[in-house]
């Protein structure tokens, strides 16, 4: 019927079809970010340089980003990170900064005069079930024997872990309350690093340590340490370890992380960071990392990221504050 146009509705209908074709356009196939600078705000060998790493390779590998580069700022549970990121990243829609329910803790122990408010959430990626471990020699052989350790005296049951107020320190004092030790006088030793707090482990210069099931994962298999409880509410799937709630204490953590650009930035570099890092994470290549790694998929977009965000830090304090660890 295209004879019977005028040349006026003509020239109308070939602009509608046009506009028709690039509102149709799937958002995922708008062109790479040129470059992207990653902060893990943790030395490496730890959750959040593994997460940044990896997500370094999927943004690449899916063509949501041409060049990606990660660096590394560890320091006080990521607030070391926080503030540089905060300060020196404002207004920059190439940057971004990974994080989780560990910062969050730690802005709060700290007392840091930066705290999450000052950021842009993107998405939130991953949840990490945490687990207790002891050296293999330890006398500890189960989530109850530790309890009792704990309970005769809170004070000498020496726990290694990430930084003070992060997800490790949370769960320590939430098994020493729950166990019915005296959380005020947990002994908690803080490292920057994985690597760090394996050394103590295998060391046997600590009792018990806790991180990430992955970090710990070879040195399980080898026999080199002895898994005691998960932190998830079920099983973990494919490791036959027990969680700590079937072992009869009512404890349940998940280590959730993720991934925040700066203060100042506009809606279209917000829109711009947010596909690009909606197609790395819904992503086959993303979904082959979790595998690999252990992950569950948390994922959430910005704006249901930034109201999860703001309950979380109510939850946290609440916790923190319960177990002595902010006033």
């Amino acid at each position: 019927m295209n004879h019977l146009l005028t040349p006026l509705n003509r020239r109308i209908f070939t602009a509608a079809i046009a506009v028709a074709a690039v509102l149709s356009t799937p958002v995922m196939a708008q062109a790479p970010l040129e470059q992207l600078k990653i902060t893990a705000p943790a030395a490496p060998g730890g959750g959040w340089d593994g997460a940044s790493r990896s997500l370094q390779q999927v943004l690449t590998a899916t063509g949501a980003a041409k060049t990606v580069q990660v660096v590394n700022v560890p320091g006080a549970g990521g607030t070391v990170g926080l503030a540089q990121f905060v300060t020196n990243a404002k207004g920059d829609g190439t940057q971004l900064m990974t994080m989780g329910i560990t910062m969050v803790g730690a802005i709060l122990t700290s007392k840091s005069a930066i705290n999450l408010d000052a950021v842009t959430p993107i998405a939130r990626m991953t949840g990490d079930a945490l687990v207790i471990v002891v050296p293999a020699t330890s006398p500890l052989k189960t989530v109850n024997d530790l309890a009792a350790a704990l309970k005769a005296d809170t004070s000498k049951v020496v726990w290694a872990g990430g930084s003070a107020g992060g997800a490790d320190h949370i769960l320590a004092g939430l098994v020493a309350k729950a166990a019915g030790g005296d959380a005020s006088k947990l002994n908690y030793v803080p490292f920057s690093g994985g690597g760090e707090a394996l050394a103590e482990m295998l060391g046997g210069r600590v009792t018990a340590g806790v991180s990430g099931y992955n970090e710990f994962e070879s040195q399980i298999k080898a026999g080199k340490l002895r898994a005691l409880g998960m932190s998830t509410g079920k099983r973990m799937a494919g490791v036959d370890v027990p969680t700590i709630k079937e072992q009869g204490l009512d404890v349940e953590l998940v280590n959730w992380r993720g991934i925040v650009a700066p203060p100042g930035i506009t809606p279209a570099q917000k829109a711009a960071l947010s596909a690009a890092i909606t197609k790395a994470l819904k992503s086959d290549e993303w979904a082959k990392v979790m595998k690999a790694r252990g992950w569950d998929d948390a994922y959430l977009g910005a704006d249901e990221f930034a109201a999860f965000l703001k309950t979380d830090q109510v939850r946290v304090k609440d916790v923190l504050t319960q177990i002595g660890l902010v006033k």
